[in-house]
């Protein structure tokens, strides 16, 4: 698929650079944390969060709004599954990465989804970028064989562990952890998962 930078134009609709914060002690921090063969996903690292910057990003980025620190690394080339939050997420790109993003507001009333309106961004090393609630996002692609390693700031307590099953509105089976609604691709296999992507597989291979 079409890689497009994250400074184009078309990335306005998802999300926005963010300037200003020194991040240099993360991403050094960021050194010390796995890089395995598939994908790992921390919500909350203290080291991380103990950091000068970590303070910085939670007043100008989040005003002041308890927030979690974590790391999504791996390897990785497919969509396999799309998540939204009720808050913006900020990810800090540790390498040069692809995020594949798509918009709440085209998912249909049966909460199915085509991956086909999805696009794709290159989040350059160093960059960090606000990631808009209403964002369709999952784990990072990575351009280099190395693997990528993705910094991932929310609002403290998101993708924890929730009780699901509950039905008192529609959109409560998509409740996959908490503050987390995912909609999965079949292909992915993802245990407990909403299989509601329809269409291709998204992969930059």
């Amino acid at each position: 698929m079409t890689i497009k930078e994250v400074t184009d134009e078309a990335f306005r609709a998802y999300g926005k650079g963010i300037e200003g914060i020194d991040v240099s002690d993360i991403l050094e921090e960021m050194k010390k944390t796995p890089l395995p063969e598939d994908t790992c996903y921390v919500p909350s690292d203290p080291a991380l969060e103990a950091l000068p910057s970590a303070k910085k990003i939670a007043y100008s980025v989040y005003g002041g709004m308890p927030v979690e620190i974590g790391y999504c690394n791996g390897h990785n080339k497919f969509l396999n599954a799309v998540e939204y939050h009720r808050d913006s997420e900020t990810n800090i790109a540790c390498n040069d990465l692809v995020l594949i993003l798509g918009k709440e507001q085209d998912i249909e009333k049966d909460h199915t989804y085509d991956t086909s309106k999805m696009e794709a961004f290159r989040v350059p090393k160093g960059t960090m970028i606000e990631v808009y609630a209403t964002t369709l996002h999952y784990a990072p692609c990575n351009l280099e064989e190395a693997g990528f390693r993705c910094v991932v700031v929310l609002p403290k307590g998101t993708n924890t562990d929730i009780e699901t099953g509950k039905t008192d509105t529609p959109e409560d089976k998509l409740l996959f952890a908490r503050n987390k609604w995912l909609i999965a691709h079949p292909e992915a296999k993802i245990n407990g998962a909403f299989n509601g992507l329809t269409g291709e597989n998204l992969s930059i291979q």
